[in-house]
């Protein structure tokens, strides 16, 4: 029988530099049985640990389609994350899960896509991202529109630069400060309804980011005319044990490692507004 708190060391094998405070770390599990075995589902976390430091929760930020290895895009915040920006390549983490619901797949062939996210709302969403770019012949036009505080601050810019070129796909850049050779918007997200259609008609949007900036992309796409049932985002909060058991991660009837972290508008509708922070 699975022990859920038991955590199964990994091994960095890159390191690949986001931002001044983010990087995105490629790790294998170094028991090739569980490399073999792990699954996970497009939009997951899971509890990443430094022996004696500390856990947290992280999105895995790798698409299901590419086996072998899990991606996880950490920022330096706190004492956990720190240290782990402290680590090399060939040094050890820890990391249980999968846990937490998924975003929906199978349900949104055929739509027109829309993601939208702010800082570093994007690594979550980036799963999705790149199991609809594998499978790109299944799914309608895809939008992403992404902004940061500076151009440094945007996550997987190559990546940017990639998803563009892929036919029937669109990227919108924008900053709340530009600097330097910045040839993208200027200005919060929803600015960029300015400079591409939102339409509602046969999609879905994805959502992602501070909460502040997920309440007004939430307005705008209603206005938009989207329903709040194909409105999907993720809830952040604070998923200490993973598996419903501690409760540090409650809202109102919620817990948000197991009915989520993925919930429609409509479900999040439901939560108390006290509680739900957006």
């Amino acid at each position: 029988m699975k022990n859920e708190y038991l955590p199964y060391k990994a091994i960095i094998k890159s390191i690949q530099k986001e931002s001044f405070d983010t990087n995105t770390y490629k790790v294998v599990f170094s028991d090739e049985k569980i490399r073999n075995s792990f699954d996970y589902k497009q939009g997951q976390f899971a509890e990443v640990s430094i022996l004696g430091i500390g856990e947290a929760p992280i999105s895995i930020t790798s698409s299901p389609t590419r086996k072998g290895y899990l991606e996880f895009t950490i920022r330096g915040a706190g004492c956990l994350t720190k240290k782990i920006h402290q680590l090399n390549v060939g040094d050890s983490l820890y990391v249980r899960g999968p846990y937490g619901n998924a975003f929906p797949y199978e349900e949104i062939k055929g739509k027109n896509i829309y993601f939208i996210a702010g800082g570093i709302g994007l690594p979550p969403l980036r799963s999705l991202i790149n199991i609809i770019m594998d499978n790109r012949e299944e799914f309608g036009n895809v939008k992403i529109l992404y902004g940061a505080k500076t151009p440094d601050e945007l996550c997987f810019k190559q990546e940017l630069e990639m998803w563009k070129k892929i036919p029937n796909t669109e990227v919108w850049l924008t900053v709340d400060k530009s600097y330097g050779d910045w040839k993208h918007n200027v200005g919060v997200v929803t600015e960029l309804w300015k400079k591409t259609d939102v339409c509602s008609k046969n999609a879905v949007a994805f959502v992602c980011g501070p909460p502040i900036m997920i309440k007004f992309v939430v307005m705008k796409l209603i206005e938009s005319g989207f329903k709040n049932k194909d409105i999907i985002m993720t809830l952040e909060r604070y998923m200490k044990c993973g598996i419903g058991k501690c409760g540090h991660c409650n809202v109102g009837e919620k817990f948000v490692c197991v009915d989520g972290p993925v919930f429609t508008y409509e479900e999040i509708g439901k939560i108390p507004a006290k509680e739900r922070a957006i």
